[in-house]
């Protein structure tokens, strides 16, 4: 069976601390120890998944519940008092039948998690070892926005061992992915728990990501917003070139049609990238350019009257 981890220690919390309190810890650890701020470091990794191992178990009120009663064993709180009660509805029919209703409670329970029958009898129903279902496992895993563009492997260590697995490209921050099987062992033959992974996509690019769909806003200066041309912009695939036309707005929109991210799982299939113009005036000018610049102006005001 796996140890005990008391989570009320790792957090730094009392055992009657609200729900305030507990996500205030949380929220401090979780900073404390962040890959991004602990790059290289082992140690704090392995602290930043026991504080979100933590708080995925005391912030849920019934898990908490569960925790508290059966410590290591919460995730077998339900299978525990079905087989409670169970046991209690055998003693009780045993001892109006006659039979052996005073058999040791505490066998019972001792088989329930791995001990053996003693004597004969190991079929018996209150001497057989019940199968449960292994403990889920949770890791989180630090990507960059720029990484989960392409499908890639990545390879995390769980129970000792290396687990390599596919992210599909398009995973978004705080996603969470299942592999089946891999995580704690089942007690008695049963199944083993899945794992669960977290990612935390940290955006490295000039754009905005909002779903599958990427913003940017483009400088644009003056004399091209005016009088129209092309210009280049960097996409997440490479370079484009875009025309603009003659008297451009400040503020002006543009859609580039599947510029955007991929949609997660949906292979060949991208978002939209947005993009918004800003004119930038024109600095450090000569006094001949200046002069232009004040015939331009006197033209337009004798064009308004």
């Amino acid at each position: 069976m796996a140890a005990f981890i008391d989570y009320y220690q790792i957090l730094g919390i009392s055992k009657d601390a609200d729900e305030k309190a507990i996500k205030k810890a949380y929220r401090k650890l979780a900073r404390k120890y962040h890959p991004d701020l602990n790059a290289g470091d082992q140690e704090a990794e392995k602290k930043f998944k026991e504080v979100n191992e933590a708080n995925e178990v005391l912030s849920n009120p019934e898990n908490r519940k569960k925790y508290d009663k059966y410590g290591k064993d919460w995730e077998h709180a339900d299978e525990i008092e079905k087989n409670r009660r169970a046991q209690q509805q055998y003693q009780s029919s045993s001892r109006r039948s006659g039979g052996g209703g005073d058999a040791d409670f505490s066998d019972f329970f001792e088989s329930m998690f791995g001990g053996q029958s003693s004597g004969g009898g190991g079929d018996n129903f209150g001497r057989r070892s019940p199968r449960f279902r292994g403990q889920d496992f949770r890791a989180s895993l630090s990507l960059k926005l720029s990484e989960v563009y392409k499908t890639q492997k990545q390879t995390v260590m769980v129970n000792g061992k290396n687990l390599r697995f596919t992210i599909p490209a398009g995973i978004k921050d705080q996603q969470e992915i299942k592999i089946k099987g891999q995580g704690g062992p089942g007690v008695n033959g049963g199944p083993a728990g899945d794992l669960y992974i977290r990612f935390d996509v940290v955006n490295d690019t000039p754009f905005h990501r909002e779903g599958d769909d990427l913003y940017q806003e483009v400088p644009l200066d003056l004399y091209t917003a005016l009088l129209g041309g092309e210009i280049t912009i960097d996409t997440m695939d490479g370079k484009v070139r875009l025309k603009v036309k003659p008297e451009t707005d400040n503020g002006a929109k543009v859609k580039l049609t599947g510029k955007g991210f991929p949609k997660y799982k949906k292979e060949d299939t991208f978002g939209n990238l947005y993009l918004t113009y800003q004119v930038v005036l024109p600095k450090n000018l000569t006094e001949e350019e200046k002069e232009l610049f004040r015939q331009l102006a006197k033209g337009a005001v004798q064009n308004t009257k």
